[in-house]
C-alpha cells in the first residue's frame, strides 16, 4: 500500500479518536486530571516489603541488627515521599481539587499511614506463623516469606486496607489488583481479616469489599467470599452495603467452597469443598457434601 495512503487512513482514524465526547464513546472520557502512578506505587510496595521484611528483598547485600535503624530510617523517609506523592494525586484524581489545602491532607494521611506500619507489620507476622503451623510443606518462616504467594497478597491487601480505612481513594484498589496479577488471589482492600489469617495455595481464592474475618481463619484454594445479591438504589444502581459473609475465628474452607451473602459461619466451623453456601451456620457447624454414590461397571 503506498505510504500516502497509510497515513491518511491513520490521520482519518485520529480524527474519530480525538472525538472524545462522541456518544460513541461516552463512557470513556478524556482524563485531564493528576492520576497516581503504577510505578512510583510498585516502588512504595517495594520500600514497605523491605521495611516489613527486614534483610529479605533488600538491594543491599546485608543488613545487620546493628544497621537496621538506618536503614529504616532511611526507608521511611522515601516511603513517606512517595506516598505524600500519590496520595496527593489520589485526592486530584478524586475530587478535581489540587490545592495547597490538598496536599497538606496527604501530608497528614501519609505520616498516619506510617505510624501504622508496626501494626501492618505485626499482622504480618501472625499470618506468616498461621503458614508455618497450617502447612507441613512449609519448611522455614524464610521459605513462606520469600515464596509464599498468600504473604505477598496479604503484604498489599493489609497496606491497602490501612488506606481504604483512611478514606484514600484509587490508591487501595491499585495496590490489591497488583498483588492479584501476580499471585491470582483476588482481595478486596475493604476487605477486614484478622490475625492469624492463612490461604493454602490461595489461587483463585476471591473476598469481596464487605467481608469481615476473625482470627485463625485459614481458606483453601478456590474459595469464594462473595455476595448472593445487590441492592439497588432508585436509579437501578448496586449500593454499596453489607453483602459479604461474615466468617468468625477458628473457621476453616475448603477449596471451591462460595461462602456468598451477608450471613455469619460461625466461631470453629468447617466448610467442605465445592460447598455452595447461602445460609448462616452456628458455632461448630461441619459442612460437607452429600457421600458419593460411586457404581462400578463391569466390562462385558
Amino acid at each position: 500500500m503506498d505510504r500516502n495512503d497509510i497515513l491518511k487512513q491513520i490521520q482519518e482514524n485520529v480524527r474519530l479518536l480525538s472525538a472524545y465526547d462522541a456518544p460513541e464513546y461516552k463512557y470513556i472520557p478524556l482524563h485531564q486530571k493528576p492520576s497516581p502512578s503504577v510505578v512510583r506505587i510498585q516502588e512504595l510496595m517495594n520500600l514497605l516489603r523491605s521495611v516489613i521484611f527486614p534483610g529479605f528483598f533488600d538491594d543491599v547485600q546485608e543488613i545487620r541488627e546493628e544497621s537496621l535503624p538506618y536503614y529504616l530510617g532511611v526507608y521511611l523517609e522515601q516511603i513517606y515521599d512517595l506516598l505524600h506523592e500519590q496520595i496527593y494525586h489520589g485526592l486530584c484524581f478524586e475530587t478535581d481539587d489540587c490545592s495547597c489545602s490538598v496536599k497538606q491532607k496527604a501530608s497528614e494521611l501519609a505520616i498516619g499511614f506510617i505510624n501504622r506500619i508496626p501494626y501492618v507489620k505485626y499482622l504480618l507476622s501472625t499470618d506468616v506463623k498461621a503458614i508455618l503451623d497450617g502447612d507441613p510443606a512449609a519448611k522455614s518462616v524464610s521459605e513462606i516469606i520469600f515464596c509464599y504467594p498468600a504473604i505477598l497478597a496479604m503484604l498489599h491487601q493489609r497496606v491497602a486496607h490501612e488506606l481504604y480505612v483512611a478514606g484514600i481513594p484509587v490508591l487501595p484498589r491499585i495496590i490489591t489488583e497488583m498483588a492479584h496479577s501476580r499471585t491470582g488471589i483476588d482481595i478486596h482492600p475493604g476487605a477486614c481479616i484478622g490475625e492469624y489469617f492463612s490461604m493454602d495455595h490461595g489461587t483463585g481464592i476471591v473476598i469481596g469489599q464487605t467481608a469481615v474475618i476473625g482470627n485463625h481463619v485459614r481458606l483453601y484454594q478456590g474459595v469464594t467470599l462473595g455476595a448472593k445479591s445487590f441492592t439497588l438504589d432508585e436509579e437501578g444502581l448496586p449500593m454499596d452495603v453489607p453483602r459479604h459473609p461474615i466468617i468468625e475465628d477458628d473457621v476453616t474452607i475448603y477449596s471451591n467452597a462460595s461462602v456468598l451473602g451477608r450471613i455469619t459461619i460461625g466461631k470453629g466451623s468447617i466448610i467442605g469443598g465445592n460447598i455452595w453456601l447461602t445460609h448462616s451456620v452456628p458455632a461448630g457447624s461441619k459442612i460437607v457434601q452429600s457421600r458419593v454414590v460411586e457404581d462400578h461397571f463391569h466390562a462385558l
